[in-house]
């Protein structure tokens, strides 16, 4: 089967986040046993869900980590032009759901092993498959989490395939979503005085969000890598009130930042709760941290990479990968795969066929030079 053929059979899987991610693990896992690969299923507590490790070549020689999530995000209310779960061919493009983010990336790693069975290999090989990476990178945690508390090691070096159009970056802030509930008293809305309006006082929130955001943009870092070399904030989603006859007692207001390397996420959060509980009935909760990614620049990784690369420079991702997780397992990881970025998450989502051909070329010689010639 050619890597066209693996990628239509990858997007047909519907595997948003909140729906299960078995059926393309298994997929997954009896392509690449059948290739040679040894392949353990991680289950994770919640039904569904499980992350994919798979090796081949002797362990702990400090290979290479191939790695992409299963996850894609959903397509309810966005204006596809064709079943997003099903691969359509558009001239030069493959359209679908996870088309680029990130089954292209996943299709070309089964293609090229089976292309180039991995036999005999001097380092190993592991390929790493994640769950619910779009919400959060929490089968990357729970991935990192166990293998610190069994203490178990990885290869040193690993390529995430996200689509970066063949662009190699080092680095990427991290993300944390915190929840701040505001709490009033209801009263008839004919007497407004009686109660205690929740969301006007989470108007004054909102203000002081915005004044620790303006105060957050002042601190820059890594301007010489990022667009935006400050923490950048997000209020995400607001909901409040339940009639409109009655003086609402409750809103809540999701919020989200982006902590870049170096910065401890809890102390920004720290920040952000002193900034609004002073305000009134206001709590502040540390919903989900996901780390931030910082790789030094001169990793063997690169050096392989450069030939493939659209620049020969690497750069700084905007949005947050399972690298971060990576990073505490002690990982240094590159983010480089097929696609763009700029057409994930929308409608008619797509990867340039070239690209996907290309991305197998990619796996099939870093696999080669890493781990079969040493």
């Amino acid at each position: 089967m050619d890597v066209e053929a693996l990628l239509e059979r990858l997007v047909a899987w519907p595997t948003v986040s909140d729906q299960p991610v078995t059926g393309i693990a298994a997929e997954l896992a009896e392509r690449l046993e059948a290739v040679g690969m040894r392949v353990e299923r991680l289950d994770a507590p919640e039904p569904g869900k499980c992350n994919l490790v798979c090796s081949a070549g002797p362990a702990g020689t400090d290979g290479i980590v191939l790695s992409g999530h299963m996850d894609v995000v959903p397509v309810v209310g966005q204006p596809w032009t064709s079943d997003p779960f099903r691969l359509t061919r558009r001239g030069d493009r493959l359209v679908g759901r996870g088309a680029c983010d990130m089954k292209a990336f996943l299709a070309a790693i089964v293609a090229a092993l089976t292309r180039t069975p991995p036999k005999d290999l001097r380092r190993e090989l592991v390929l790493v498959f994640t769950h619910d990476e779009e919400v959060g990178c929490l089968g990357s945690r729970s991935l990192a989490d166990r293998f610190s508390a069994e203490g178990r090691s990885l290869p040193s070096l690993a390529l995430i395939g996200e689509p970066t159009s063949f662009r190699m970056l080092r680095m990427h802030p991290g993300h944390v979503a915190a929840r701040i509930t505001c709490a009033g008293v209801a009263a008839h809305s004919s007497k407004p005085d009686l109660g205690r309006n929740a969301i006007r006082l989470a108007a004054n929130v909102l203000d002081a969000l915005d004044a620790l955001a303006d105060r957050w943009r002042q601190d820059v870092r890594f301007a010489d890598l990022l667009e935006r070399p400050f923490v950048v904030m997000n209020v995400a989603t607001i909901h409040g009130g339940s009639a409109v006859n009655i003086v609402p007692d409750r809103c809540v207001i999701d919020v989200g930042f982006r902590p870049l390397p170096g910065m401890a996420p809890e102390a920004l959060f720290e920040e952000l709760r002193a900034a609004v509980e002073p305000l009134g009935a206001v709590q502040a909760e540390l919903v989900r941290v996901t780390p931030a990614m910082l790789t030094p620049s001169g990793t063997p990784l690169e050096d392989l990479l450069r030939p493939w690369a659209s620049a020969p420079d690497t750069a700084a991702a905007s949005f947050a990968t399972d690298g971060g997780n990576f990073e505490r397992l002690g990982m240094r990881t590159l983010v480089f795969g097929p696609g763009s970025i700029d057409v994930a998450h929308k409608a008619d989502e797509y990867v340039p066929t070239d690209e996907l051909h290309r991305a197998v070329d990619v796996v099939d010689e870093v696999v080669a030079r890493r781990c079969r010639i040493g």
